[in-house]
């Protein structure tokens, strides 16, 4: 039978089981990785096995190797990891013809809205500080920021890395400590495009020891949500890395990656709150194989990768890891190169009536779909549609958030660019439908 995990429900027990057992509630940490794929870790068989650390994590904690996200797309995955709730609840999705539900240009009006609950806030009720390190994605506009909704602290970027842009057409994106901006990407915080190199990763992962050593000196509960972005495309990493894996650029990424992972566990272990903390790795969505392979990573055995609902773009990599409280050694075109026949296609195709089934224990690449007219087909179709109907019943959509675009709003003038002398003039408003090919 596949197990299945919905790690706000994880949270909720890490919560009742820290409180439980220790004077203060444990410490959370989640550390979710953009665009990794399932087939990125050792532990799932990478043959370069160049994730030690994130390998030893798994052997001393538990692997989840049937997790999925809510969405096959960064931000409405996101969204769904930190409110709890399906991102068609939440508002982060589109009804726009055939756009894509991420949240992707800058021009995107929308964002989270004020009436959904955050993880974050919720901990604040229970005493917890609250830091987020990296991409946010929830939303670029004031008045989505992620302070607005629970977190103490901030120190990332809301949209990802794109650029570099001209400032006149497009400004490039703005890099936060906390409400005010404190520089821009390719301007403050460089990125080479040529070589990959940036020392954004070895940045945000000494935002996190010194987030770390400060919560466990002042004996406060913490929540950290560790979203860097060095494997979403365009990859990078910083010098010391460059040029080490046998996988390329994208490798290098993600060894920088499993070194700064393992210094942030030792961290813990070394200052005694390891048995105290909660650590959760995964990754938002499937690696992107549309930009593989210099600039994607490995779904593995899965069909198709990011911006799909097949295996490779849900099924993603996932590591609890507790000492003291989690037993350890527990558990186990879009798609080039991959196109199956009646299974996967170029054009969006209608599959709500007869939707494709696989049985992913004898087909876990999703090859074979069962046939339509079999006995088994019928069975399975007996169980999932009375779900359905029941999900449709009781389905509350929230507003769309990514439907309107208006290049007004793009990162022209971020709270605090008045102090850096960054502030750029927007151009008039225009609003219009969203429409974006990613």
């Amino acid at each position: 039978m596949e197990r299945r995990l919905l790690l706000p429900l994880c949270l909720c027990w890490a919560l009742s089981a820290g409180g439980a057992e220790r004077s203060g509630p444990p410490n959370l940490l989640i550390l979710l990785m953009d665009d990794m794929g399932w087939g990125d870790l050792g532990v799932f068989g990478e043959p370069s096995k160049e994730t030690p650390n994130l390998d030893q994590m798994a052997s001393q904690g538990m692997l989840f190797p049937n997790f999925y996200t809510a969405n096959p797309l960064c931000s409405p995955s996101r969204a769904a990891l930190l409110t709890g709730r399906l991102p068609i609840r939440n508002g982060f999705y589109t009804t726009n013809a055939h756009a894509r539900n991420a949240y992707t240009p800058q021009e995107i009006v929308g964002g989270i809205p004020g009436s959904e609950l955050l993880l974050p806030e919720l901990l604040k009720k229970a005493g917890y500080v609250s830091k987020i390190i990296g991409k946010w994605h929830l939303g670029h506009r004031p008045q989505f920021h992620p302070l607005k909704h629970g977190f103490d602290e901030w120190f990332g970027s809301p949209n990802c890395h794109f650029g570099p842009y001209d400032n006149k057409a497009t400004p490039n994106i703005p890099v936060y400590r906390d409400r005010e901006m404190i520089g821009r990407y390719y301007e403050d915080f460089k990125i080479d495009l040529k070589t990959g190199e940036a020392n954004l990763t070895q940045i945000y992962l000494q935002e996190a020891l010194d987030f770390i050593s400060r919560q466990q000196s002042s004996q406060q509960p913490f929540f950290l949500y560790w979203a860097i972005d060095a494997t979403h495309a365009p990859v990078y990493a910083s010098k010391h890395f460059l040029g080490t894996s046998q996988r390329g650029l994208y490798g290098d990424a993600v060894r920088e990656i499993d070194d700064s992972i393992g210094k942030i566990l030792k961290s813990l272990q070394n200052l005694g709150i390891s048995e105290n903390t909660f650590v959760f790795f995964t990754s938002d969505n499937g690696a992107a194989l549309i930009s593989a392979p210099k600039q994607g990573g490995s779904n593995g055995r899965f069909l198709c990768g990011k911006q799909t609902t097949f295996e490779g773009g849900m099924r993603e990599p996932a590591i609890a890891w507790w000492p003291g409280q989690i037993p350890a050694g527990h558990g186990v075109d879009f798609c080039p190169g991959q196109n199956i026949s009646g299974v996967t296609t170029h054009t969006q195709e209608e599959h709500t009536k007869l939707p494709l089934l696989f049985h992913l224990g004898r087909d876990p690449g999703e090859k074979y779909p069962i046939s339509f007219s079999s006995s088994e087909y019928q069975k399975v179709m007996e169980q999932i549609f009375p779900q359905v109907q029941l999900h449709k019943e009781t389905m509350v959509p929230g507003e769309p958030q990514l439907n309107v675009c208006d290049k007004a709003v793009m990162n022209w003038a971020p709270p605090g660019c008045e102090k850096l002398g960054k502030c750029l003039e927007p151009p008039k408003s225009d609003p219009k439908k969203c429409f974006w090919p990613h």
